[in-house]
């Protein structure tokens, strides 16, 4: 085999396809919970608690959901049951769907604590959930060798794409 290329694992994939997976799921799960934010922000006075709940049952609804699907897919697609390594790597590559509650949690106690109130910190996440996917942007420019401008362009196509989100929320009026 060439030295270069790490050998690729059959049950698990390679490293890149495992940051890929785990990637997806930070961006999708931070693209849901963008709407979820945004009506917590938008719909009245929510509470500290009310609103912690709704972030950490979205992210770990999320998660559940994603093992579910991907662990009752396996036995068809693969006619059998899927092993325990196999089970360690859906835990693994699903993780990003949990770590997406952090920030927000983080701001929703910060408000908690009377540092700054309960919207602005729901805002204050969006904001961040719509950095996040820029810079997520940027680096897969990087990443695939496109110069600062393009890596640029491509951060900002992320970032109007977390602006669609939180417009469709807003403009739904929930």
């Amino acid at each position: 085999m060439s030295g270069s290329t790490p050998p690729h694992d059959a049950a698990h994939g390679g490293r890149a396809e495992v940051l890929e997976e785990r990637l997806k799921e930070r961006i999708y799960a931070s693209l849901t919970l963008l709407a979820v934010l945004v009506g917590l922000a938008q719909g009245g006075h929510p509470t500290h608690a009310g609103a912690l709940v709704s972030v950490v049952v979205t992210a770990l609804g999320l998660w559940l959901a994603t093992l579910v699907a991907d662990l009752q897919a396996h036995p068809v697609a693969h006619r059998r049951w899927p092993t325990p390594r196999e089970v360690k790597h859906v835990l693994f590559t699903s993780s990003p769907l949990l770590t997406c509650a952090v920030g927000p949690v983080l701001m929703i106690g910060l408000s908690a604590a009377g540092l700054l109130g309960l919207t602005t910190a729901l805002w204050v996440s969006v904001g961040s959930e719509v950095a996040a996917l820029a810079l997520w942007g940027f680096a897969g420019g990087r990443r695939v060798g496109a110069g600062p401008w393009r890596a640029t362009v491509t951060a900002v196509l992320n970032t109007v794409i977390g602006l669609a989100v939180v417009s469709v929320k807003l403009l739904a009026g929930h």
